[in-house]
């Protein structure tokens, strides 16, 4: 009996083709990782540097105080000697922390304009009505004290002394030939608020310009009622003292 050799149609049996499983598809995001990972393999030292920087700007962030609220206030524009009588272009509005605000202050230049200084300004330094010629030089001062004028015998005397120096006060009533009468203290350490040799105008409290030999002292309520009208009295000088040093 001849033997049939069989053929396998098209159809009897799936195809190579059709029984090799097809490679499942790259998912974009893994393909992105893989790069990633590379990167960093290649850059490590690179990436590290990043990391860092990114580390110290959020502690300087963190540790950063949050900007606080500015203030205007007036400072000398150039430096100032003591006796100008300041003018606008020699004041500079500038922007401090509130704190630095105090009660004499300013902080427009109109309230500063035509006033005289008492003691030299620093350019930058802020101005205060303490550092005018005025009522402002008291600050500080115990209550009731007074600014009183002084009109010395030795008008050059006066380049001696400068504000902010204590003066013992003395009257005389001699003349140094033929009457000798005793010297007497009006006032002990005084503090010297303004003197003529500052030059410029005679400021708020004088109103003449005949200011040659005049001081400005800051007395207190017994020593300004000695000292007022003592010119007329006899002859006053000063002696520099320093300040009085406190019991241990």
């Amino acid at each position: 009996m001849p033997t049939t050799l069989f053929r396998p149609g098209r159809g009897s049996a799936p195809s190579a083709r059709a029984v090799r499983r097809q490679p499942p598809p790259r998912h974009p995001s893994r393909r992105g990782g893989h790069r990633l990972a590379g990167w960093l393999a290649r850059n490590r030292r690179l990436a590290i540097a990043l990391l860092l920087c990114l580390a110290a700007g959020i502690t300087v962030h963190q540790l950063t105080p949050p900007p606080a609220d500015s203030a205007t206030a007036l400072a000398a524009a150039r430096d100032l000697p003591a006796g100008t009588a300041l003018t606008a272009p020699d004041l500079v509005p500038v922007k401090i922390p509130p704190h630095m605000v105090n009660a004499g202050s300013m902080s427009e230049t109109g309230q500063a304009t035509g006033k005289q200084l008492a003691a030299p300004l620093r350019k930058g330094q802020l101005l205060t009505d303490s550092q005018l010629l005025g009522p402002g030089l008291l600050s500080g001062t115990p209550p009731g004290s007074a600014a009183v004028p002084l009109r010395m015998a030795d008008p050059s005397s006066v380049q001696l002394v400068s504000p902010g120096q204590l003066v013992n006060v003395v009257l005389t009533g001699g003349n140094g030939y033929d009457q000798n009468s005793p010297s007497e203290v009006l006032a002990s350490a005084v503090p010297v608020l303004w003197t003529s040799a500052q030059g410029g105008k005679s400021g708020q409290w004088l109103g003449t310009g005949e200011t040659d030999g005049l001081i400005v002292v800051a007395a207190a309520p017994e020593q300004a009622a000695r000292l007022a009208g003592a010119s007329t009295q006899g002859k006053l000088f000063f002696v520099l003292v320093g300040p009085a040093v406190p019991a241990a």
